[in-house]
């Protein structure tokens, strides 16, 4: 167990990915790490929740899209541009 005390009584705690314990009734600052979540990546090294955020943010950009005449130009635009680079790069 570590720095963990036989016998002892812990507060188990979570916060971003991290799983503390601290003995009952001990000050907060005294927690130490005994846990993280497993974090998935995907092929450019992120971890998979920032990819699925980015995928809904750019669900959400193109269904605004879809009633607002500017923003549609410009994700036109982007993709075009983005089209455009593609080609350039091959």
């Amino acid at each position: 167990m570590g720095s963990l005390k036989p016998g002892a009584t812990y507060v188990y705690e979570r916060a971003n990915g991290i799983t503390y314990a601290r003995e009952i009734g001990a000050d907060p600052s005294t927690r130490i790490e005994i846990g993280w979540d497993y974090d998935s990546r995907t092929d450019d090294g992120r971890p998979l929740r920032l990819h699925i955020q980015d995928s809904m943010l750019w669900d959400e950009i193109r269904r605004a899209a879809r009633t607002n005449d500017a923003l549609r130009d410009e994700l036109e635009r982007v993709i075009v541009f983005y089209l455009l680079s593609k080609e350039h790069d091959q």
